[in-house]
This record gives C-alpha cells, structure tokens and sequence, in this order.
C-alpha cells in the first residue's frame, strides 16, 4: 500500500528496517537502514530490467532483511509538481504493491544525486567509481532525509501523547 511517510507514524513495529530505494532509467539504487531507523546506509545497485525481475530482486531484499516499509525517491520537478519521471516512478511504486506486502512510501529526492555527485567530485572519486556509486548512496541520501523526518513526526506523535496524558492525570487528581 502506497502511503505517505505520516501513515507510518504509530503504524510500524518498534524495530525494523526501512529499504530505500533510487529508481533510475537504466539501474535501481538500495540503501538500509538499521533495525531502530537511525542510519542509512548504502546497500547495492541493480541494473535495470523488467518490472517482474526488479520487483523480485526489491522483495527478495524485503524479506531478506525483514523490512518494515520501503522509501522510493520521488523525483519531483523544482516547481514540487509531478513530471514525467515521477508520474513513472508512482506507476512503479503502484506496481510494486501488488508484488510486496509492505507499506510504500514515496520521498521528494529533488537534488539528491546533484548532492552525492558534489560529495564524490570532492573525495576525488573517478567517474567510473563515482557511476558504481552515486545510485546506492543517492538512495541512501533520500532514505536519511525519510527516516529523520520521520524520527521527527515520531518525536512529536509521543510528546503530544504525554502531554494529553498528563492532562487527564490532572483532571482525576
């Protein structure tokens, strides 16, 4: 089921695993985090093929690591409207409910390869290692960006919860 991140709030185990996922023409970027949702890290990329192929790889690494949800990098246009690749990527994601049983939610990642580029450019990286790279850590950039904002919404979820708690504690006393 296609969400967006604030569905997840309350609504995932206490511990597991978040899939970030770089859907590019020609190769499909993954990152994990840790089982607390803390960290992202870059997990490997995949050359691009049929829906079918793909879609298995992504699930065999769901179910591999037991992922609770996976983020799929939104490529929105500057504007924040939805061009051609993103309307392509919701249409991946669409499909990809129906192949895996876990929620999807889609993540603006304007920029993100821009960033992990400049980042490799100034570690000196070659092109050719900057290509092995920049579709696994660009989906590790837009799986951090998900999971600290949604550390964030899980934040104010358990202090809106303790401060209505201790409103009823002081209405009883």
């Amino acid at each position: 089921m296609t969400v967006a991140l604030e569905g997840l709030v309350g609504k995932l185990p206490r511990y597991g695993r978040l899939i970030g996922i770089d859907l590019g023409t020609r190769t499909i970027g993954l990152a994990l985090s840790d089982v607390e949702r803390r960290i992202a890290s870059p997990l490997e990329t995949l050359k691009r093929g049929k829906f079918m192929k793909d879609a298995a790889e992504i699930a065999k690494m769901v179910k591999r690591f037991e992922v609770s949800a996976i983020v799929v990098g939104l490529p929105l246009n500057m504007d924040g409207s939805a061009g051609p690749r993103a309307q392509s990527t919701q249409s991946f994601m669409r499909n990809l409910e129906g192949v895996i049983d876990c929620p999807i939610v889609g993540w603006d990642e304007r920029l993100s390869t821009m960033a992990v580029t400049r980042t490799l450019l100034e570690a000196d990286a070659s092109r050719v290692r900057r290509g092995q790279l920049v579709d696994k850590l660009a989906a590790s950039y837009i799986l951090q960006g998900a999971i600290d904002r949604l550390g964030m919404l899980e934040d104010a979820r358990t202090e809106a919860e303790d401060a209505a708690g201790e409103a009823t504690r002081d209405d009883t006393d």
